[in-house]
C-alpha cells in the first residue's frame, strides 16, 4: 500500500499529465522538448513536520518542484501558457481530491538556456507546497 506522500505525489503527477505538455516524474531532461512543452515533477522535500499529540499527527509542508521547459520561436508565449495552465490545474482542486489540506504553487523564476544549433530553451522551477497530515512519517 503506498504512503500518503506517494499517493499525493501520484495525484499531482496525474493532474499535470492532463495538461497538453508532456509530464514526467523524476526523469532527466530528454534531448528533445515536445512542441507543447515539458513538465518534470520532482518529489522534493517533506521538511520537518509539526507534530500534534492525541491523536499523534505529523503535519507537513512538503515542497515538490515542477520543472517547466519550452522551446521554439514563440517560447515566451508558450511558457506563459504552460505556467498558466499549471496554475489553473492546481486551482481547480486545491486539495487533490481530498488528499491534501491545501496545494499551492509559488511563482516561477524563468531563465533562457542557450542550445547550440537550436532555438534556446525557456525553463523554470515552480515550487509547489503540499500541506498534508499523516499518522506515521514513514507510512
Amino acid at each position: 500500500m503506498p504512503t500518503d506522500r506517494e499517493t499525493i505525489l501520484t495525484a499531482l503527477h496525474a493532474r499535470l499529465s492532463a495538461l497538453p505538455a508532456t509530464a514526467l516524474r523524476g526523469e532527466v531532461l530528454p534531448e528533445r522538448v515536445p512542441a507543447d512543452g515539458l513538465l518534470i515533477l520532482r518529489d522534493g522535500e517533506p521538511g520537518e513536520p509539526e507534530v500534534t499529540l492525541s491523536p499523534l499527527r505529523y503535519h507537513y509542508q512538503h515542497r515538490a518542484e515542477i520543472e517547466a521547459v519550452v522551446q521554439g520561436a514563440a517560447r515566451d508565449v508558450a511558457f506563459d501558457t504552460l505556467t498558466t495552465s499549471i496554475g489553473m490545474a492546481l486551482a481547480a482542486d486545491h486539495t487533490l481530491g481530498g488528499l491534501c489540506d491545501w496545494v499551492e504553487a509559488e511563482a516561477p523564476r524563468p531563465v533562457d538556456l542557450p542550445v547550440e544549433g537550436a532555438a534556446s530553451l525557456k525553463a523554470a522551477v515552480i515550487p509547489v507546497v503540499l500541506h498534508y497530515s499523516t499518522a506515521d512519517p514513514l507510512g
